[in-house]
């Protein structure tokens, strides 16, 4: 048969030869997989665990600007926060009623300006969309002081807090910088302070009153991954509970 010639109905035809042995695989099969992957993740994510970084120097000296941790999202389904976990929550701009007045911004939003290419664009960020993280010093029904050094009495009694840096400096009439607080803590609000007590913009500054809800809580940060000269678990016991508590303000 000439090249020009095609197959009569009764020659058999050949199938076109392929190299790899197998059949063509549709281009569908490839994103199905990365799509599966992407939506595991994302669920994982939402609803048991998330990696996050430390963006300033709050937290120091515990926590360094950079280390990453995991936050895990199962426990506050089942009991609310203790005094002396460290939570990631919503930025105050997306619960304090005075820095939010004026805006809604939707989940959608805040995936999108989230993403890893977009964070770093001048002009995009939203401030209700970003995370704070902070440890509890008060939970619902404690009554709460803190003095102008930044010390905390919880219930009449001075909190325990080694891992407190930065204590704000008093001049001679006792006066300090930091904002001091006498309140007692509403049902469904924890009080959250920064472990750098002379350098945090936690609940002392807010506007809209100290207290954080606790439907704002996106989870508890257990354990530091990076650096792993670093890594293991967060040491997170309770001032108050414990037995070397000082009876007096400490310093």
């Amino acid at each position: 048969m000439s090249p020009e010639e095609t197959p009569s109905a009764g020659q058999p035809q050949t199938q076109p030869h392929n190299p790899s042995g197998g059949e063509r695989e549709s281009p569908w099969v490839f994103w199905r997989g990365v799509l599966l992957t992407l939506g595991v993740a994302l669920g994982v994510r939402q609803v048991l665990l998330e990696a996050r970084y430390i963006p300033s120097g709050s937290m120091l000296p515990g926590l360094q600007i950079q280390d990453r941790l995991l936050v895990e999202k199962l426990t506050y389904r089942s009991r609310p926060p203790r005094r002396g976990e460290i939570v990631v929550f919503h930025a105050p701009h997306h619960f304090d009623p005075v820095l939010r007045a004026g805006r809604e911004v939707g989940p959608l939003r805040c995936l999108v300006v989230n993403l890893p290419l977009i964070n770093g664009i001048p002009g995009l960020q939203e401030p209700a969309c970003d995370a704070y993280i902070k440890r509890v010093v008060a939970v619902p029904g404690d009554r709460v002081v803190i003095n102008p050094r930044g010390q905390v009495q919880v219930n009449g009694q001075w909190l325990r807090e080694p891992y407190v840096s930065n204590s704000c400096p008093v001049d001679q009439q006792g006066m300090g910088p930091c904002r001091t607080l006498n309140a007692v803590v509403p049902p469904g609000h924890v009080l959250t302070l920064g472990d750098n007590r002379g350098n945090s913009w936690d609940g002392r500054f807010w506007p809209g009153g100290p207290f954080l809800p606790q439907g704002e809580i996106i989870g508890r940060a257990f354990w530091r991954f990076w650096p792993l000269g670093t890594a293991g678990p967060l040491q997170t016991p309770d001032p108050l509970k414990s037995p070397s508590a000082p009876a007096k303000a400490p310093g």
